[in-house]
């Protein structure tokens, strides 16, 4: 099991070296490109959804990504100590309306499932937020 770790500042200017951190373990790891774009599209879901809503655009609060993998899975772990928020409650989006209305941001959580094999939502409010985002290395 290899594992690699990344800790930024909530600013969305370091959304880039996470897209660079977790390209360059996935590519390591033997996924193809399309595959690393899914999971780096998940990851900036996830880390901007940390921003806007757990640390409110504060740009001092912390994020701290951690790579696990091995041959079969590859685990991308995002942690925050800002606000909590349950998943549960975020229905899944009616995609048509959304396009009727033209409508902007709001799919996070959707994406997240559908770009990945497994997410796991984790909150302990007042102390951290965990997301754990895995995708599941598949031999031809």
């Amino acid at each position: 099991m290899k594992t690699q770790k990344l800790i930024v500042k909530s600013r969305t200017e370091n959304l880039s070296r996470i897209r660079d951190f977790v390209s360059s373990n996935a590519l390591e790891a033997g996924f193809n490109k399309d595959q690393i774009d899914e999971m780096i599209l998940a990851v900036d879901e996830a880390c901007t959804n940390v921003i806007k809503h757990a640390y409110n655009y504060s740009p001092d609060g912390e994020i701290r990504i951690e790579i696990r993998f091995d041959k079969s899975a590859f685990t991308i772990t995002i942690e925050d100590e800002g606000v909590s928020f349950n998943p549960d409650v975020v229905p899944a989006p009616d995609l048509q309306k959304y396009y009727r209305e033209h409508r902007v941001g709001g799919l996070g959580m959707y994406l997240m499932k559908t770009l990945m094999d497994d997410v796991e939502y984790k909150s302990e409010p007042g102390k951290f937020n965990r997301v754990s985002l895995t995708k599941k290395l598949k031999t031809t």
